[in-house]
């Protein structure tokens, strides 16, 4: 199903591993897979219109049902009035000075009438029953559909943040064994070259709307080293709003989904620190403040 959106880039000869897809190859990949999962996405969203409207239509069937329901028994307890009366009437047809024919003859109008108007009762409440049913299960089988266009979404989607995570490059200085060689910093900014890959990767990958700040001279930490940035979710000082709040967190996860790749040695935020060395967020101390205790900013310090 969505196996045939992966592209496949030959098959590796015995013992020799398949190459690394290029970026261009990779990006491409990805282009397909966006215009695929756009389609797929209004596939999806107008079943759930047509859900909606099913629903709306099942209930309206369903509450026909019940009234028909309850005219076939009223129709029903009129039908069993009226033979009652017929039977008293019969039996006082002996009595003297009755004009019996002429009640005879209304009580049978009567009797046909609503004989006749229980058959229709009853012809409609069938009716009513049968799309009741057939609506119910046409909106079974939709939903069922939706439910399977939704999963084929989300696996494509997830097929997308994988591929989008490979396009992730390997910072600068990583050796062989995984550590991470110094760097001296450099540059107009005074930040290490690792530090300035990882900063342009976050600003590649999501969309800041405050300054980024990184070196500083201070007496401890890594931002006198050149090995820290902080990307500010608020002008400072202040409480982020919900949705940089929500920004702030997806950057915090991204920047600790890839920092074995990027050379990521903490990220703070929320007044909570994640070593990549021991993974888990920890709480810290309360520092005083928005700003001190990460509130308003994801700090993130590289090897």
């Amino acid at each position: 199903m969505l196996a045939s959106a992966v592209l496949v880039f030959g098959t590796a000869a015995p013992g020799v591993a398949e190459p690394k897809p290029t970026e261009k190859q990779l990006k491409k990949e990805l282009s397909d897979l966006r215009q695929k999962v756009n389609r797929l996405i209004a596939d999806y969203n107008a079943k759930r219109v047509a859900l909606a409207k099913a629903r709306e239509e099942e209930k309206a069937a369903r509450d026909r049902l019940a009234r028909a329901q309850a005219d076939y028994q009223a129709a029903s307890d009129a039908v069993r009035q009226m033979a009652g009366l017929r039977y008293q009437t019969e039996s006082a047809m002996a009595l003297p000075d009755m004009n019996t024919a002429a009640l005879n003859y209304q009580l049978k109008e009567e009797q046909a009438a609503r004989l006749a108007h229980f058959d229709r009762v009853r012809d409609a409440r069938q009716q009513a029953a049968d799309a009741a049913k057939t609506l119910t299960a046409q909106l079974k089988a939709q939903a069922e559909a939706v439910a399977v266009q939704r999963k084929d979404a989300e696996d494509l989607i997830d097929e997308i943040k994988d591929k989008l995570d490979a396009l992730i490059p390997i910072a600068p200085g990583k050796l062989p064994g995984g550590s991470w060689a110094p760097e001296l910093p450099s540059g107009a900014d005074n930040i290490t070259p690792r530090m300035r890959f990882m900063r342009t990767e976050v600003e590649n990958h999501f969309s800041l709307r405050f300054p980024v700040g990184c070196y500083r001279a201070e007496n401890s930490g890594e931002h006198p080293l050149g090995r820290a940035c902080d990307f500010m979710m608020s002008s400072g000082g202040a409480m982020p709003s919900p949705e940089m709040k929500a920004l702030g967190d997806s950057l915090a996860d991204w920047a600790i989904k890839n920092g074995p790749k990027l050379g990521v040695m903490y990220v703070i935020w929320q007044q909570r620190i994640y070593n990549l060395g021991r993974p888990g967020w920890r709480l810290m101390s309360d520092r005083g403040g928005i700003t001190a205790n990460h509130y308003d900013h994801v700090h993130i310090s590289m090897y």
